[in-house]
């Protein structure tokens, strides 16, 4: 894969975008987390991306030069695509870790994003850039701490997701950076709609016993609540899915990927304020063997 014809940067307003970014979807996330026992995956997916849609079309509206559609019809696909596995794997997560172990294991991104950048663009990986992934895994691995008799499948997802996330950031800065903003999360949402709805009726197929879970059990009763609720996740989406598609296109993935461990933080503050949860010393150890990891990685290239 070439990279796509080059424009300046604009790294002021990258980095700006990307830490807004990491607030809005890290509080999104905790809130993902506080009402998993409420509502069913899909559930989130469908209602949430039908309050931004309108959001995003009003937008464009406003920006009638915005509704061009892209050449790279086929690559925002794919992209989206990717995003919405991603956060697939990193949502089923959530209920089955704490959310700083959740995000630092997610926050191996500039790691994956340095092996990819290898593999699909082939630049070079330097000794500094393996020592980086050597010491990414062992932070994982002292964060998670998974034991022979005792290994928790839900543990990788947060690393799939990583491996998605970096791939859909290449796919931005690379096929996709010509492409509105806008646009790019307008395909996403739809995305997020067209999944929800199918795994909702496919759900509806199931036998009832089985219907239960973050994943396959029925959608919920909303009251006013669960409402303000929803509404807030989609000020969190749209903020997310418009900052990170503005982010890497003006700036390096290798640059903003270092402002975007800024999550990692915000994750553990909400983490202390919403569930209590304050990593031990070992996990402390491990989250900063990660960030180190990444900050490696990232001067490597």
């Amino acid at each position: 894969m070439q990279p796509a014809k080059p424009r300046p940067d604009n790294l002021p307003l990258a980095v700006g975008v990307i830490l807004v970014t990491v607030l809005a979807l890290s509080l999104g996330d905790a809130l993902i987390k506080l009402t998993s026992s409420s509502f069913v995956i899909w559930q989130i997916f469908v209602i949430r991306s039908l309050i931004v849609i309108p959001c995003l079309l009003t937008l464009l509206l406003i920006r009638p030069g915005r509704l061009r559609l892209p050449a790279a019809t086929g690559w925002v696909a794919l992209r989206s695509a990717m995003l919405v596995a991603m956060w697939i794997c990193y949502y089923l997560a959530l209920p089955h870790l704490s959310l700083p172990a959740a995000a630092a294991a997610y926050y191996t991104l500039p790691i994956f994003l340095t092996l990819f950048s290898a593999l699909v663009i082939g630049e070079r990986i330097t000794r500094l850039g393996w020592i980086a992934v050597a010491l990414g895994f062992l932070g994982v691995l002292l964060i998670l701490r998974p034991r022979l008799g005792d290994f928790n499948a839900f543990a990788l997802l947060p690393l799939i997701a990583a491996m998605l996330y970096a791939g859909a950031m290449i796919l931005t800065r690379t096929r996709c950076r010509e492409a509105s903003p806008l646009l790019l999360s307008l395909a996403l949402n739809i995305g997020f709609v067209v999944t929800g709805g199918l795994a909702a009726a496919g759900i509806a197929l199931l036998p009832a016993g089985a219907r239960q879970g973050f994943l396959l059990a029925p959608w919920a009763g909303m009251g006013g609540a669960e409402w303000l609720s929803m509404a807030l996740l989609a000020g969190a989406l749209l903020i997310g899915s418009i900052g990170a598609a503005i982010a890497y296109q003006n700036g390096p993935p290798a640059v903003i990927g270092a402002f975007d461990f800024a999550y990692v933080a915000f994750a553990v503050l909400w983490g202390a304020v919403f569930f209590a949860e304050l990593p031990d010393l070992i996990s402390a150890i491990g989250m900063a063997l990660i960030v180190g990891a990444g900050i490696l990685s990232l001067r490597s290239r």
